[in-house]
């Protein structure tokens, strides 16, 4: 049995596996997860495209939207490819393409996601908000959200495989305070709403404290609960064995600096679901109330069929 990581060295891990290596000319290897027990989570492979995207943009542009498709799913525990293609590169704007390939059982390389990333030097401009911040409690009067699933882990004991309960307890980097009930817990159908605090669980500091490397945590963590809005509306759960689904693609516009290591709200909601898939849109805000960055996402949804 191995000792529980400290807070800071969470962080730290969480840092090295969001640096992206350099192996040739606009050919990244992104690191795998150590303690891989399934199929890649798919906000690292959001952040992973999106550092090395940024590692290949020099010239003092900052990333403001990113666009991806999620092909396949990839293995964790297996690294991870970064092909760069340099479309476009103007005075104010600049664009990369870069496609994640992960090696299939033969040894061949297999795209597992494309994605596009725009990037802008910083300029003034005219400004308007139109997404007020929700009123919802604060972190500090919220229960950590692990805390709550180790209670659920003891209550539902082998009624969880042992992979499940793997998944649920496995120590984030990332720390959660879910306003609403937990997305996965409720039989009760609900509106498609759902409000969640999140951070890095220990300060960003040193040489790793830099814009491009919050813009890839948050980039990470919003593919966090994101989905499982589209089926609060039907009472069912990923974790309970309802519903089979994958994210399908991920867009994110970043509209301000924000720092990962602070709290951010997550306010997500879903206003459609059918064919077999859920839609989902995303809104983070600093605890200023301002909103620094916009989120959508389309899932497949299946119910699980018992056979």
């Amino acid at each position: 049995m191995t000792d529980t990581p400290t807070n800071a060295e969470l962080v730290a891990s969480l840092v090295r596996l969001l640096t992206v290596e350099k192996r040739a000319a606009d050919v990244f290897a992104g690191r795998p997860q150590q303690d891989g027990i399934g199929r890649v989570f798919g906000g690292q492979v959001l952040a992973q495209a999106l550092q090395a995207a940024q590692a290949s943009v020099t010239d003092g542009k900052s990333a403001h939207s990113l666009h991806a498709y999620f092909l396949r799913g990839g293995r964790e525990g297996a690294p991870i490819e970064y092909r760069i293609a340099r479309d476009f590169d103007g005075r104010s704007f600049a664009n990369r393409r870069v496609v994640a390939s992960q090696e299939d059982e033969h040894g061949m390389p297999v795209p597992i996601l494309n994605l596009t990333a725009s990037f802008q030097l910083a300029e003034d401009g005219l400004e308007h908000s139109d997404s007020p911040m929700p009123d919802v409690p604060q972190p500090e009067d919220l229960r950590p959200d692990m805390e709550q699933r180790r209670e659920i882990a003891a209550a539902w004991g082998d009624r969880l495989s042992e992979q499940q309960r793997r998944l649920m307890l496995r120590p984030r980097p990332i720390e959660m305070r879910t306003c609403d009930a937990l997305h996965w817990m409720s039989r009760e159908p609900r509106e498609p709403r759902a409000h969640t605090w999140f951070r890095v669980c220990a300060p960003i500091i040193g040489a790793d404290d830099t814009p491009d490397l919050h813009r890839a945590i948050i980039t990470y963590a919003s593919d966090y609960t994101l989905l499982g809005t589209s089926a609060l509306p039907h009472g069912l759960s990923w974790m309970r064995n309802e519903l089979v689904g994958a994210s399908l693609d991920h867009a994110i516009w970043f509209h301000r600096e924000a720092r990962a290591d602070e709290w951010l709200l997550y306010a997500t909601d879903a206003p459609w679901s059918g064919g077999g898939r859920g839609f989902n849109r995303g809104r983070i805000f600093n605890r200023a109330g301002e909103l620094v960055a916009s989120v959508a996402q389309e899932g497949m949804m299946r119910k699980r069929v018992k056979r």
